[in-house]
């Protein structure tokens, strides 16, 4: 009975671990790109079409240096907060003769674009290009009028960019536009260069890492007619009853987990309710949550789940369920011994 109880307390062990600590180790698991290196020229075309959609060509100068590198990571944002961007149409090439194979990954909240190839060394400069197609990234002002805000580099890079250049065609001649690069609250104005009616070119040298460039485009309501914005749920979108639930639950957990005293563990002997109960508990619960995230999933993806009242639900029942049987675990073994 020893081993027996031994085994489902180390599954129960499991399951909870699992509960708390996926996001986290979900995360952890993002290898950031090497620090080394240089970009001397990052050069950015947007063209916005009529239709909403900017097609966006990224022109990367990456030096390697003599060491030599296998390539580097480019993460584009498609979730910022409960709203979500189109990436589509990804391409990915070399000027210079470089291993340009791009691989994708979905994180959290950006697109992890990783160009090269492990098995093989590149040194010195090599020139790379990467185009998407941005969608449903306009949102309507109370004016009217359309407006895109858009950090057309990113700052997620871990090497300093030397000259950084970012052009915007519009679609129309009324538009207004305006650039700052920096980090945060740390931003100055990009220089603008070659300003005309329907195409703008914003420049900025000596971007530390991590510094990026936001750029800002405002169009008549008549311009372009772009899909509307995209809205997902908070990744917490428990009310007070699920909340409520769950904190409760996580309140009698050492009360569910304690071992039994002699007097109890005799009154346990038909305990096979309660793992009956566990079970079946354990059971729903993991229904419960599929259910609720399953939604999310299909149409998102699996960063989209948002943890409403049933997830919450779910999870308690999860949880107590969990604790009964490893309860039951302990009451055995107070009555083997």
């Amino acid at each position: 009975m020893r081993s027996r109880g031994t085994a489902v307390a180390g599954v129960c062990a499991l399951v909870l671990v699992l509960l708390s600590g996926a996001p986290a180790r979900a995360r952890e698991g993002v290898r950031r790109p090497a620090a080394d290196g240089t970009i001397p020229t990052y050069d950015v075309a947007m063209v916005i079409r009529r239709d909403g959609v900017v097609d966006v060509r990224e022109t990367i100068t990456y030096d390697f240096g003599a060491e030599g590198g296998h390539g580097f990571t480019r993460r584009v944002p498609y979730r910022r907060g409960e709203r979500m961007f189109d990436i589509r149409d990804l391409r990915t090439s070399s000027s210079t003769g470089a291993p340009a194979r791009a691989r994708t990954r979905t994180l959290p909240h950006d697109l992890q674009i990783t160009v090269g190839d492990r098995h093989q060394t590149v040194r010195g400069p090599q020139a790379y290009v990467i185009e998407y197609d941005l969608g449903r990234a306009f949102a309507r002002l109370p004016d009217g009028r359309w407006e895109l805000e858009w950090d057309a580099i990113g700052t997620t890079w871990d090497v300093p960019i030397d000259n950084a250049a970012v052009r915007l065609e519009s679609p129309t001649a009324h538009w207004k536009s305006s650039c700052r690069a920096g980090h945060g609250d740390a931003t100055v104005p990009c220089l603008r260069d070659r300003d005309g009616p329907y195409a703008v070119d914003f420049l900025q040298t000596g971007l530390d890492p991590h510094e990026g460039m936001t750029v800002r485009v405002r169009l008549p309501g008549s311009a372009i007619t772009p899909q509307s914005p995209r809205y997902v749920r908070p990744y917490w979108d428990g009310g007070w009853t699920g909340t409520g639930l769950l904190g409760l639950t996580l309140v009698l957990l050492p009360w569910m987990l304690r071992r039994p005293g002699p007097a109890e563990a005799v009154r346990l002997a038909g305990a096979a309710r309660r793992v009956l109960y566990g079970r079946i508990l354990l059971v729903a619960g993991v229904l419960a949550v599929l259910c609720d995230a399953a939604a999310d999933v299909d149409q998102y993806g699996i960063w989209a789940v948002s943890l409403g009242d049933l997830t919450v639900a779910g999870i308690t029942m999860v949880i107590a369920g969990a604790a009964a049987l490893c309860g039951q675990c302990a009451s055995c073994d107070g009555r083997e011994e």
